[in-house]
């Protein structure tokens, strides 16, 4: 299906390993021009030399999004790039396990790499995607709903990226900007194999996982979650805004008794 994305100009944070280089591909097997913006260079330079060796548009833009100046410098390396911004997916973040016992300023941190970049890079992109009627797409997380102990800073801010996420959508939607969030959450990355690997049994602990997840007993795939982010970025969803869409397998809100008895 094409999703009349070619041409398209995407930033893409956080978008060089796990679930933002899924969303990295999808985007640019629909022919879109993608920014990654990333703090660690090598595997941002290695996206970028891979793609464009096939022929594709990737632009890698190191930067630290802890830290504003890097926010308004990746939306100006975009502009001056590719001269337009048609999508923000706002992704990058860290389960960082900040929880009541860190103390203000380690949750002030937290904030920090998993909210206020989020604010940020939006407020920079702003005038562009107001220009082209362009679309936001959050990633956010279950855990926002769920809880999961011991990470205040991470759950406080997917909370606020769900609160945020109809604030713009309300704000946007006068200037045809459309936006939307994705909420994972069990998915397979190399992040979670690693930490996974960390655990006692990490075999049988992942089989536990799997079976608390409704829909095939398995876990959600980045692609799965690129996939959604694509479509709502794309002319096929042109009427979508406002919504926080849960590609989960039903993991978070379907009673437990749906998966106790397997």
């Amino acid at each position: 299906m094409d999703l009349g994305l070619r041409d398209k100009v995407v930033i893409v944070t956080g978008g060089s390993k796990g679930i933002g280089e899924g969303i990295v591909r999808s985007f640019l097997a629909e022919d879109a021009k993608v920014v990654i913006v990333n703090r660690s260079t090598a595997e941002g330079e290695h996206l970028e030399a891979e793609h464009t060796e096939q022929g594709k548009n990737c632009y890698f833009v190191q930067g630290d999004l802890t830290r504003v100046e890097a926010c308004r410098d990746a939306v100006e390396k975009t502009l001056e790039k590719y001269g337009r911004i048609d999508v923000l997916v706002n992704n990058a973040g860290v389960n960082d396990g900040v929880g009541l016992d860190a103390g203000t300023d380690a949750f002030l941190g937290s904030l920090q790499r998993n909210l206020v970049h989020y604010y940020a890079m939006a407020h920079y992109a702003i005038c562009e995607l107001k220009k082209n009627k362009g679309s936001i797409i959050n990633i956010t997380s279950k855990v926002a709903d769920t809880g999961q102990g011991n990470t205040s800073g991470y759950a406080a801010s997917k909370g606020g990226i769900n609160a945020l996420t109809r604030e713009w959508a309300v704000d946007l939607v006068e200037y045809g900007v459309r936006v939307n969030a994705v909420v994972p959450a069990e998915v397979w990355t190399p992040l979670y194999e690693k930490w996974i690997q960390t655990l006692d049994h990490p075999d049988e602990t992942l089989n536990q996982i799997r079976s608390l997840i409704p829909l095939e007993a398995r876990m959600t795939t980045k692609e799965e979650i690129a996939d959604m982010v694509v479509f709502l970025a794309s002319p096929r969803s042109s009427h979508t805004t406002g919504q926080i869409i849960y590609v989960d397998g039903g993991y978070t809100h379907f009673d437990r008794k749906c998966t106790s008895r397997r």
